[in-house]
């Protein structure tokens, strides 16, 4: 059998592949109906519809290019039925001569539901903002 953390760091990945792939209909089974996410820059958004809408909106820039979650912890609660996850994440976009990148921390809560587990609350704090030439290995 898997273990919790296990499994939520799994789904992590997924999540950070279809975002790569630029599938926000696809991110829709990873969230509970009630998600609040909290953006990097402060922004709220309210619902598992509307996070979703939120990605396809960003999906839709032509310079965006993606944002992964780097997952660091997971502790589950005791009963089994929570976690709170934290890492680092970083946002990537295309510049005339480069690449913006964001990097921050993260805080989430995974519930399970209905044997699943599904994302309840994203928290994200953006800490740098830098620009990569392209001529940066980086980059």
């Amino acid at each position: 059998m898997t273990a919790p953390a296990d499994m939520i760091r799994a789904r992590r990945r997924l999540t950070n592949r279809l975002i790569a792939a630029h599938q926000a209909d696809r991110l829709a089974p990873f969230l509970a109906p009630d998600m609040r996410l909290t953006g990097g820059e402060g922004g709220m958004i309210l619902g598992a519809a509307s996070v979703v809408e939120a990605f396809r909106q960003q999906f839709a820039d032509p310079d965006f290019v993606t944002y992964e979650r780097l997952s660091e912890t997971v502790t589950v609660d005791q009963d089994g039925a929570r976690a709170a996850e934290s890492g680092r994440w970083t946002g990537t976009w295309k510049e005339a001569a480069g690449r913006l990148v964001l990097t921050g921390t993260y805080l989430a809560v995974w519930r399970k539901q209905i044997g699943q587990w599904v994302l309840e609350q994203e928290l994200y704090v953006t800490l740098t903002r830098t620009s990569l030439l392209e001529t940066d290995p980086r980059a």
